[in-house]
């Protein structure tokens, strides 16, 4: 269903360094660089058919999380879920909610953790079953 996620990036250099070692623990590499006519930096990590792309804002606005947004990103095992939170933590990302672990809910059993980028973006690792 989907082609890519983009967010916005206040300090570009920073959120891809940020990125470069969370999508490591998913195996995903050095991200594409764009730069577009008007000088704005774009990176695309491109990984098993997905596209994550940060971006400085094209419209020069400020860069912000949407409230109430999330991305998730499949993770492997329980295991890898965890590594990223941890990653995450360990480069300047914050932890959310409950620690990494399995939540039962409404839609079975998963491991989840929760963190949010330098930028506030919220970020999920997760891998559904037990």
């Amino acid at each position: 269903m989907f082609n890519h996620i983009m967010i916005g990036c206040t300090d570009i250099e920073k959120s891809k360094a940020f990125y470069d070692k969370v999508l490591g623990v998913l195996g995903a590499g050095e991200p594409m660089k764009n730069v577009a006519d008007s000088g704005h930096v774009r990176y695309f990590y491109m990984h098993n058919g997905s596209v994550f792309a940060l971006s400085q804002p094209i419209n020069d606005e400020p860069a912000n999380p949407s409230n109430g947004s999330t991305i998730g990103f499949k993770c492997d095992s329980a295991e890898q879920v965890k590594e990223l939170h941890d990653v995450a933590i360990a480069n300047g990302g914050t932890t959310l909610e409950d620690p990494p672990g399995l939540r039962e809910g409404a839609m079975g059993p998963m491991h989840l953790s929760y963190f949010r980028d330098p930028d506030g973006h919220k970020i999920c690792g997760i891998k559904q079953g037990a």
